[in-house]
């Protein structure tokens, strides 16, 4: 019997629904252990990260760089703030194997990186079919959309942030069907933010 890997999509978003300013800057995102230490314990279950350029590139500029903190790593939304999480955190997104969708980029160097050219959504299904444990999408707002739009995420996971900020970009676009969802947790945190957990309606 074949067992399917998950996809899960991971994403800190506003009170009024987006995902990042207009300029990409994330610094808006409330600091939160409870939520770090949450995404320590779930690591284990995931093995691979979905990224598009622009994420990746983000991603590739910070987090090879913070493994050799001794005991802690910087936080890359909040300046100053330093924890053991935060380590935990890097360690793992380095050893973690990394898809990355772009028509713009020509090679990946970063450690257990591979390049796919453009999304294609039976690639993508091919690879829920693969050996390993499940996937994570982090921000990729152009990712995320294409994935809901050929149904191969099985989680989305918002962090809502207890924040206004009048403009910026949103998650999902383009999608052309409407996509029912069931809500599988909802967890009020003490910063303020809250975590919600959806699962799409199939039937």
């Amino acid at each position: 019997m074949t067992t399917i890997r998950r996809i899960v999509a991971f994403n800190r978003v506003t009170a009024d629904g987006y995902f990042s300013t207009p300029d990409g800057n994330l610094d808006w995102a409330v600091p939160d252990e409870d939520l770090d230490k949450g995404a320590t314990s779930s690591m284990p279950e995931t093995d691979t990260i979905l990224f598009g350029r622009r994420t990746y590139e983000q991603f590739e500029s910070f987090w090879p760089h913070v493994v050799h903190h001794s005991r802690t790593a910087p936080d890359p939304h909040a300046e100053g703030r330093r924890t053991e999480g935060m380590l935990a955190m890097a360690t793992w997104i380095n050893d973690a194997n990394k898809i990355v969708f772009s028509r713009t980029r020509k090679s990946v160097t970063w450690k257990n990186s591979r390049l796919f050219g453009e999304l294609d959504p039976r690639e993508v299904a091919a690879e829920k079919t693969q050996p390993g444990k499940n996937m994570i999408i982090f921000g990729s707002g152009s990712i995320t959309s294409q994935l809901t739009q050929h149904g191969l995420i099985d989680e989305y996971m918002f962090v809502v942030n207890p924040v206004l900020i009048g403009d910026g970009r949103s998650l999902i676009g383009g999608v052309s069907t409407r996509t029912r969802l069931e809500l599988l947790e909802a967890k009020p945190l003490r910063t303020g933010n809250v975590m919600l957990r959806y699962a799409p309606i199939t039937s």
